[in-house]
Formats: structure tokens, C-alpha cells, sequence
């Protein structure tokens, strides 16, 4: 029994960190009953914090920034919190989900998913799809939860192998749009932005956003729309600490203005061997790779309307990103029904997602790195625009970090030889009974048969504090420990699939 004042958070984590929209402005609150245990840690991290201008250590779970408008109402918070509290001393099992304060953001494809058999996961609010229940999977809704192998498995697999072989349609409505526009938008993208954004318009360029110690603090793509307007795509749980970064780094002076068109847009993505010849019976514009290269973007008729067809892709196969607006999604996603139909067209949630690009080795961000990781040791250097004539935030301590030779801490990819293992994430990372690492994310690679995982090593353990080559990393009989047993993991920098990335190219 408990009878008193105290401060819960709807998610069970404090708030440490800067307030968004507010310059210079900190807060450490909501301890949940353990604000003299952390209390002394707390003051230490919020003082270097304010000192040094960013975080002496990784706490996105307890960044004031995650928070969404939606999670300041009293009543969510009431319920929520509730809930939140009564499972704090429960087990925590994987992938496991809230069941108070749904349903509060819908993609407007939401109840067509669902009458194609979705199963709802919560992210940022968002009702997003995690795995289809169709078939022999429709039983599975309501599985006891584990800690070994899922009860979706098997429809996650059939759903990742029609990425893989014909095409797939995923609802990703809930990615971040923030629209980015002004006569100073590109200055100020340009000046947080590791990559070139000054392309031609129709382009989409990959980049991080650093911190002046040259640490990821955002990972996001950045579509050159004219000479003066910039879409920028997030993942659904970083918008408002993405656009609190824009905020803070846009002089007084700039003309910039800064929008969240998250709900504006639906989007879709087409991904698959067939999603060419698929998406050409909808449109006149030629798909080809001549016509319409990789990491070019623009608007293309579709049917009877038109929409923002960007060839990228987040899974390593041929694939196309729509966006829609909100009033016509509908039509849009049937008029893919109707014409997948043909081609074994599949709806694929984001376990197979996450699944699909894990093979591939693609990060996810802040899973797989944060404000403490460079993109040198990620493995993202191919984002660094060295070049640029007036540089970047971070530019100057990520030359001298590359000047001082090859990183000692990489992040790889790592395929676990035992198709039993069942690792999840923050498995530790043996090198020759040494710990060296640990994973960040993981999954099954049912294109590769085996499970998949990118996880951090260190080579300093071993080494200490020399300067290893890219090659030391790969090769190594690297060990994984889930629940107390180890099993043989093979490293590599590269993807354990098609690692040139001929495919999402032909």
C-alpha cells in the first residue's frame, strides 16, 4: 500500500535534459521513487550537460524531447502513469506493448490496415502495424508473451521473404516529415548537416546531424524539394528532438521557418524485385534506371491523382517511397490492391522491417548509435562532406579524430552461426573470453537463415589504446552471450546481405 506525493511519468523514465523550445533551459524531474538513488548521478550529468553543451553519456529514454503534445494531457497521463507503475515490478518481456491510452494517433490508413489483419505496436502515439495476422496467423493474436522465439515469427517470415522475391507494401505514415523552408533553410541545413544538401532540387541526400564533439544527434534524409524548401524524414519518436535541434542551431536573424507535416502526408512504401513493373501500371513516368535514378524524388502522376515517389530504400531491395496527402492515401492504397494483386503484392509490418534491415546492416537511430558515437566509428563516413567550403557542426573534432588514425570502437554487423540463439538487444560481446561490446539491436535474417544483429567492439580490451585497421574487426571468433550462453557470431563491416547493394540498384 502507498499513500503519498510522488512523481511518476507515463513511461516509467525521469526527464534529464534540455526543455524543447527553450534555449538554456534544463530539467531533471519525475524520479519515479528513485530520486535518491539517482539523484547524485543526475546532478552530475545535468551540471556537464549545461557545461559542455551535450550529454556525458546515452539517456535518449529519459530526453524531455521525447515527449509528444498528446503525453501532457491530464487523462493520459492519469491512465498511462497508472498502468506504467503497476507493471514496474513485473517482468518486461520482449516487444511487449501498453493497453491504456490507445488509439490516440492513426495513420489515415489505419482502419484499412486493420481490416487486412494488423497488429497494432505503439510508437509515439502512433497505432503503426507490427505483423499481419492472415492465415494460420490469425490465432496468434493473443500468444502468451516469451522470451524465446515469437509467436509472429512465422508470419514476419512470410512477409519479409515477399520483400525479398515479388513486392511488399508498408504503411510508414507515422515517419516524421518536418518541412524545412526560407530563403536561409539551406544555410541552416547546410550548418548541421554532415552531407551536402546544396543538390538540385529532386534529390534526397542521407546525412547526420552532429554535436560540436562529433556525435550523431540525429540521422535523418533530407529531400531538396526547390531552391528554398526541404523535407526532412525522422523516425515517428525523434520529430520533436529534431526539430527542437533546427530551433536552437537557426540564427535570430534567418529566415526559416520550421513545420511538422507528419500528419499531413501518408506514407507508403513499395519494396521488391516486382515493384517496378508494379508501380508502372499506375504511372505514365518512366521507372527505369535511367529515367528515374536511385535518390531521386519528385512528383509523378498516379492514377487519377499524384503523388511524391522517392526511390530509396530502407530494406535493400528495389523500392519506391510515397507520399501522399492525407485526403487521398485511401485511393492511393487501393489502387496498389488492386493492381498487386498480379504480382503477390504482401502488407509487411515492422518486425519484418526491422528483420529485412538488419541483414542489410542499415542503423537505426538512437538504437544503434547516439550523441556519443561518430559517424567514423558507425561506419557512415560516406555521409561526411569533407568539402564543404564553410564545414558543418562537429567538423572540426571528427577531422581530428580522423587525423589521429582509424577508430578503436566500430559498430558491425554480426550473424550468430546457431539458429537457436535468440538474441534481442544488449547482449554482451566476447573477444577470446575478453568482453569487447555489445549488441544495439537483433533480430532474424530469414533471407541469411541465421540471427543478425549490430552491435558495438571495441578493440581497446584487447589492444588497448592502438589503432587497428578495418580488417582486425572482421574475421575474429566473436562470441554472444544470451540468457548465461554463448554462441559463435561472425563480424562483419559490410551487410551479411548482398553487401554492394547491387539489388535496391538494378
Amino acid at each position: 500500500f502507498f499513500c503519498g506525493p510522488e512523481s511518476f511519468t507515463p513511461d516509467g523514465a525521469y526527464h534529464l535534459g534540455p526543455v524543447p523550445g527553450v534555449r538554456n533551459y534544463y530539467t531533471a524531474c519525475g524520479f519515479n521513487s528513485v530520486g535518491f538513488l539517482s539523484g547524485p548521478g543526475a546532478g552530475s550529468v545535468l551540471a556537464d550537460w549545461i557545461v559542455d553543451g551535450r550529454a556525458p553519456i546515452d539517456i535518449p529514454e529519459a530526453d524531455p524531447r521525447r515527449i509528444m503534445p498528446h503525453n501532457v494531457n491530464p487523462r493520459y497521463v492519469i491512465d498511462r502513469t497508472v498502468e506504467t507503475l503497476d507493471r514496474a515490478y513485473a517482468i518486461h518481456w520482449p516487444y511487449e506493448q501498453r493497453e491504456t491510452a490507445r488509439g490516440i494517433r492513426r495513420s489515415p490508413l489505419h482502419a484499412q490496415v486493420g481490416r487486412a489483419g494488423a497488429v497494432f505496436g505503439e510508437v509515439a502515439g502512433w497505432e503503426r502495424p507490427d505483423w499481419y495476422a492472415v492465415g494460420a496467423g490469425v490465432d496468434k493474436r493473443n500468444a502468451p508473451p516469451s522470451f524465446k522465439k515469437q509467436p509472429w515469427e512465422t508470419a514476419v517470415k512470410e512477409e519479409h521473404i515477399a520483400v525479398r522475391e515479388r513486392v511488399g507494401l508498408f504503411d510508414l505514415s507515422s515517419f516524421g516529415k518536418i518541412l524545412v523552408s526560407g530563403s536561409d533553410a539551406l544555410h541552416l541545413l547546410e550548418r548541421v548537416s554532415t552531407n551536402m544538401i546544396d543538390v538540385r532540387p529532386g534529390r534526397v541526400v542521407y546525412t547526420q546531424w552532429l554535436n560540436e564533439a562529433g556525435g550523431i544527434e540525429a540521422d535523418v534524409t533530407v529531400t531538396r524539394l526547390s531552391a528554398t524548401s526541404f523535407l526532412v524524414l525522422t523516425a515517428a519518436a525523434s520529430v520533436v528532438r529534431d526539430m527542437s535541434w533546427l530551433q536552437l542551431h537557426t540564427a535570430s536573424q534567418e529566415h526559416v521557418t520550421i513545420v511538422d507535416w507528419s500528419a499531413a502526408l501518408a506514407m507508403m512504401t513499395v519494396m521488391g524485385p516486382m515493384s517496378r513493373e508494379l508501380l508502372s501500371r499506375l504511372t505514365s513516368v518512366d521507372l527505369g534506371n535511367s529515367s528515374f535514378e536511385f535518390g531521386q524524388s519528385r512528383d509523378i502522376d498516379f492514377g487519377y491523382t499524384f503523388v511524391r515517389a522517392t526511390r530509396i530504400s530502407y530494406v535493400g531491395e528495389l523500392g519506391w517511397e510515397l507520399l501522399i496527402p492525407s485526403d487521398q492515401a485511401a485511393y492511393v492504397y487501393e489502387s496498389l490492391l488492386d493492381a498487386g494483386q498480379a504480382f503477390g503484392l504482401r502488407h509487411v509490418g515492422y518486425r519484418a522491417l526491422d528483420s529485412l534491415r538488419l541483414e542489410k546492416g542499415f542503423r537505426s537511430y538512437p538504437h544503434d548509435m547516439g550523441p556519443l558515437d561518430t559517424p567514423l566509428e558507425a561506419g557512415l563516413g560516406f555521409t561526411i562532406s569533407w568539402s564543404k567550403v564553410n564545414g558543418f557542426i562537429g567538423r572540426n573534432a571528427l577531422a581530428r579524430l580522423r587525423d589521429d588514425g582509424p577508430p578503436c570502437r566500430r559498430l558491425l554487423s554480426l550473424v550468430l552461426e546457431d539458429i537457436s540463439a535468440n538474441p534481442l538487444h544488449e547482449e554482451p560481446i566476447y573477444l577470446n573470453d575478453v568482453l569487447v561490446g555489445r549488441l544495439t539491436s537483433a533480430g532474424f535474417g530469414y533471407s541469411v537463415g541465421r540471427p543478425v544483429a549490430l552491435g558495438w567492439v571495441d578493440s581497446s580490451p584487447v589492444l588497448g589504446f592502438s589503432h587497428p585497421e578495418r580488417s582486425w574487426f572482421e574475421g575474429r571468433s566473436y562470441e554472444v552471450e544470451v540468457a548465461s550462453e554463448r554462441f559463435p557470431a561472425r563480424a562483419m563491416l559490410a551487410s551479411p546481405y548482398d553487401p554492394k547493394s547491387d539489388r535496391m540498384r538494378i
